[in-house]
């Protein structure tokens, strides 16, 4: 199971380190979020199988909801995985909403989304943030499932 998510940050990564600092446009932004998406996926349903064998929830939950809140019950002690809770909501809301693109091929590629009163920027400094947060929450999972 951990192979998956292995992979999955290893495309993340790629797209970060590599094809970011080439490119710099918001389309590979929005790969790198959808990327990182589908890692945090994989890890809740990896974790949240961890719990079911452990007997801490009676079932494996089909909604994505349900999923978000399941982890937010069982691992409400574990820091690196309740902080990557409201970052993945983000994430998943992400292609609904409106977006702005700012300085595109250039040094500082800025991606706004635009919430109903809420502007978030992601730049390069948030997405450093984002990957030290996901880099903490991806040890985490791997020091529980392994």
């Amino acid at each position: 199971m951990f192979t998956e998510i292995s992979k999955e940050k290893t495309s993340a990564d790629h797209l970060l380190y590599v094809s970011l600092k080439y490119t710099k446009t918001c389309d590979v932004i929005l790969n790198l979020i959808a990327r990182w998406k589908s890692m945090i996926e994989m890890s809740f349903d990896a974790l949240l199988k961890v719990a079911l064998k452990e007997k801490k929830i009676p079932h494996m939950p089909e909604s994505p909801k349900q999923r978000i809140e399941f982890i937010k019950k069982v691992y409400a002690k574990d820091k690196e995985i309740q902080e990557v809770v409201p970052i993945y909501i983000f994430f998943k809301r992400i292609p609904e909403l409106n977006k702005t693109r700012e300085g595109e091929f250039r040094k500082n590629v800025n991606l706004k989304i635009i919430e109903p009163g809420k502007l978030t920027e992601i730049n390069m400094e948030k997405l450093k943030e984002y990957t030290a947060i996901l880099e903490k929450f991806i040890s985490r999972v791997k020091q529980i499932l392994i």
